[in-house]
């Protein structure tokens, strides 16, 4: 449910041009009087990601996808609607309203994460504090022993945990209640104490992209039965699966122009020395398997991504199924070769920036990195071992994208094997096709299975909605919609005319909760704005059939019940009146069937 009212919703829609809004996220084409690019929602090759400015929405005609510009930026940054109205109303200079009482969950929610936001707050700066108290000699050391400048220091606001109680005292001294603290993930109980879950560790603050602290990572500093690293636990405001780390700098880089690739690593040190080495583009997965989430999140920011893994045989081979990820998400995915044995923190530090740039020049493209790791995985030497890499080999070949790529593939893997390349194409013949699970472009919405009358019902709501021509000969009023969200759209339509407003359809996202099946039938017609589906003469002859179909079904539905009242009645008069009525809807029937609909 909307947290503010109706009217604020509605001034801040109308400051906002959702085109302007949606231009700071993917690159818009314009072609008529909308605008498309490919959905950032889902893969395609084919922009299918329409923006009607005139009516202020959004819709895709791949998945299905729809909304307004709150709903856009809701996706866009990861925020839930109370967060986006906010970011919103700062970009659009408004003041928030108080929230409404109608939305008093959500206000709670709201309340609940502004309150953990201010204490990872303070507790960065109590850790920043720390390392600059002259208490920190061991922080202090480690940090020179990686070589981070005071600068680096400072920028991605690094801080010290002396002990672990220190801490939850100091977050209580601040008026925090004991449950808020332990939400936050800061802090810990264990047998009824409170400990700092960061204790002794030097800190890695976690920004999100709206530059809020939402998390720490903790190195610790010397041999410890426990990780090296370690994460706050997942909270009210941190999902690792879907965050990275410094991807609050990544924002504010395309913001200036200047990003067309990301690399990502896999830890703190390694994105704060890619950093140093002059290599702002980096964002880190924090250690964890890549996410669907963390695909979709790199895709708003840009479409290539250099994954730049540890060197060592297993740093090469984790993950893959994280790279496949990022590449059915439609990303341009290279993978980055490091000296054996080396990270990235480890070829700035030792072999330079430069070095460094040539590793990135050399990034293989996923399916020649995958050929790469299975060819270390065989003694080609040895018959049995060839045999089994030219099979996983073949595998590889099986899903290149074009002819020419797989031609060229099995001319290298004759060439290394000795087997000729009749031999290999007969067997890639017998290799089926690896099913792509995100193949099918049209995921978003469920099969329809609506009957002819909802279909009828929403072809005409459509009609009305976006303004079909054909559509000013018939009274809206007089047309019996089989759906209440076609009714309450016909609604819509007749309260602006009345008012002599333009239709906005950002505000009809406003009577819907996404999920439910009224939002997925809104998405249905909204799906029939697309192309020639409702202009021209073959729409119109379909407008009027389905017209006729909804009057026929609606009349034979009034006269069996006509039928039924004339036979409940025993009363004379009452059954010469009902008698009337079921000739007249009787002609009326007969009248739409000889082609007359009004």
């Amino acid at each position: 449910m909307p947290t503010y009212d109706r009217d604020f919703l509605r001034l801040l829609t109308d400051k906002l041009n959702i085109v302007d809004v949606a231009s700071s996220y993917m690159h818009l084409e314009k072609k008529g009087g909308t605008f498309w690019a490919c959905c950032p929602f889902h893969h395609e090759k084919t922009a299918s990601f329409h923006i009607d400015e005139n009516r202020q929405f959004y819709h895709c005609f791949g998945c299905g996808a729809s909304g307004n510009v709150i709903k856009l930026v809701q996706e866009m940054e990861s925020l839930d609607f109370v967060d986006a109205v906010k970011l919103l109303a700062e970009k659009a200079n408004l003041p928030l309203p108080q929230a409404s009482q109608d939305g008093e969950r959500t206000a709670e929610l709201k309340r609940k994460r502004d309150t953990l936001l201010k204490i990872m707050n303070d507790c960065a700066h109590f850790y920043l504090d720390n390392l600059n108290s002259g208490k920190a000699d061991a922080h202090i050391q480690y940090i020179l022993s990686r070589n981070i400048p005071a600068g680096a220091v400072r920028a991605f606001g690094l801080g010290a945990s002396l002990n672990y109680y220190d801490l939850p005292k100091y977050l209580l001294s601040k008026g925090y209640s004991k449950q808020d603290i332990l939400d936050s993930g800061a802090v810990n109980e264990v047998e009824g104490k409170l400990l700092d879950s960061q204790g002794g560790r030097l800190i890695f603050p976690i920004i999100n992209a709206l530059d809020e602290v939402v998390a720490f990572g903790g190195r610790a500093l010397k041999k410890t039965d426990f990780a090296k690293y370690k994460n706050t636990k997942e909270t009210l405001i941190f999902n690792k699966s879907r965050m990275l780390y410094n991807i609050n700098r990544l924002k504010k880089l395309r913001r200036a122009g200047g990003l067309t690739e990301v690399i990502m690593v896999e830890g703190y040190m390694d994105a704060i020395s890619l950093h140093i080495g002059g290599f702002k583009n980096v964002v880190a997965s924090m250690g964890t398997s890549l996410t669907l989430e963390q695909a979709r999140l790199i895709k708003r920011y840009c479409g290539k991504v250099l994954i730049s893994y540890d060197g060592d045989g297993a740093g090469q081979k984790a993950n893959m199924r994280g790279l496949e990820i990022l590449k059915n998400e439609g990303l341009d995915v290279r993978v980055v070769p490091l000296p054996e044995g080396l990270d990235p923190d480890d070829v700035i530090k030792q072999l330079g920036p430069e070095a460094y740039r040539q590793c990135l020049n050399n990034a293989l493209p996923l399916i020649d990195y995958k050929m790469s790791v299975t060819r270390k995985a065989f003694d080609i030497s040895k018959p049995e071992d060839k045999i089994k890499y030219v099979g996983e080999a073949l595998k590889i070949v099986r899903s290149a994208e074009t002819s020419a790529e797989r031609e060229l593939m099995l001319k290298n893997l004759r060439d290394e094997t000795g087997i000729s390349f009749e031999a290999l194409s007969r067997d890639l013949s017998q290799v089926p096709a690896e099913k792509n699970e995100q193949a099918d472009e049209k995921t978003g919405l469920p099969a329809d299975t609506a009957d002819l009358k909802v279909k009828a019902s929403r072809f005409v709501a459509a009609a009305y909605l976006f303004g079909a021509r054909y559509t000013q000969d018939f009274d809206i009023d007089e047309v019996p919609f089989a759906n209440d969200v076609h009714s309450l759209i016909a609604s819509y339509v007749k309260s602006k005319a009345l008012l002599g407003e333009k239709i906005t359809l950002s505000e009809i996202f406003d009577f819907f909760e996404e999920g439910t099946p009224e939002y997925e039938e809104l998405c249905r017609v909204l799906d029939l704005n697309d192309g020639e589906n409702l202009e021209g003469e073959v729409p119109q002859r379909y407008f009027s059939d389905c017209l006729r179909l909804l009057k026929t079904e609606s009349i034979a539905d009034a006269i069996e019940e006509v039928k039924k009242q004339f036979s409940a009645t025993d009363d004379v008069e009452e059954k010469r009146q009902t008698a009337e009525l079921l000739q007249k809807l009787i002609k009326q029937k007969e009248k739409l069937k000889n082609g007359d609909i009004r």
